[in-house]
Order: C-alpha cells, then sequence, then structure tokens
C-alpha cells in the first residue's frame, strides 16, 4: 500500500509541474484580446446602427399616424359640408314645395268660396219662388232643396 501511496505522489509531483509560457502563447493572448476589442467595437457599431433604426422606423410611424389623422380629418370635413348641403338643399325643397301647394291651393279655395256664395244666392232664389208658385215648390220638395 506505501507503494501505491508512493507511486501515487510521485505521478502528482509530475503533474504539478509548471508549463513554460512561451512568446507563441502571449501572441496568442494579444490577438484574442485584439479581436476581443473589434467584437466590442463591431457591437457597439451595430447597436448604435439599430437605436438609428429605432429612431427613423418610429419618426416614420409617427408620420404616418399624422397624415391618417390629416386624411381623416379631412373626409370628416367633406362629410360634414357634403350632408350640410344635402340638408340645405331638402329644406329648401320642402320650403318650396309647402309655398308652391299654398299658392297652389289659393285661387282653388277663393273659386271654393265663390261657388259657395252662388250656392246660397241659388237656394234662396228657388224658396222665394217656391213660395210663389206650387209647381216649383213640389218640384223643389222631391230635390230636396226645401
Amino acid at each position: 500500500m506505501r507503494v501505491v501511496a508512493l507511486v501515487l505522489m510521485l505521478f502528482v509531483i509530475t503533474l504539478a509541474k509548471e508549463v513554460p509560457f512561451t512568446q507563441e502563447d502571449r501572441d496568442r493572448i494579444r490577438n484574442v484580446e485584439l479581436k476581443v476589442e473589434r467584437l466590442e467595437e463591431g457591437q457597439k457599431h451595430l447597436q448604435k446602427q439599430i437605436d438609428e433604426f429605432k429612431r427613423d422606423t418610429q419618426r416614420q410611424f409617427d408620420e404616418l399616424k399624422k397624415d391618417t389623422q390629416r386624411q381623416f380629418d379631412e373626409l370628416r370635413t367633406f362629410l360634414y359640408w357634403g350632408f350640410g348641403i344635402l340638408f340645405g338643399g331638402m329644406g329648401i325643397l320642402i320650403g318650396f314645395v309647402i309655398w308652391d301647394r299654398r299658392t297652389a291651393v289659393e285661387p282653388v279655395a277663393k273659386k271654393l268660396r265663390e261657388i259657395e256664395e252662388k250656392e246660397e244666392k241659388i237656394e234662396r232664389f228657388i224658396k222665394e219662388l217656391a213660395r210663389k208658385d206650387p209647381e216649383i215648390k213640389e218640384i223643389a220638395k222631391k230635390e230636396g232643396l226645401i
């Protein structure tokens, strides 16, 4: 068992040897550091481009939103004017129809009053005649004038 322990100790001692650090290793480390710096610079540049793209995209979105709002405002104004003209025209048309009816009915009403006055005069005339002539009185009763 002591032999195994001795062999193990020798093995550990041989593994613990210091590895020499050569100039080639230093150059490799320096190259890796340079590549890391370039990678970091590339990431910063890429982040800057992403930020610019975000700003440009946001600006374009804001412009599109303003343009869309302007178009809706123009459409709303157009509809207000259109409906205003439509309802105004309808009001004028209704006013014209009422005025036309009134002017058309007025002569008819005047003529009707004249006819009614003549009818009253004729009825009075027939009643007066019926009092004087019995034959006319019979005819007037038969026709329902008296």
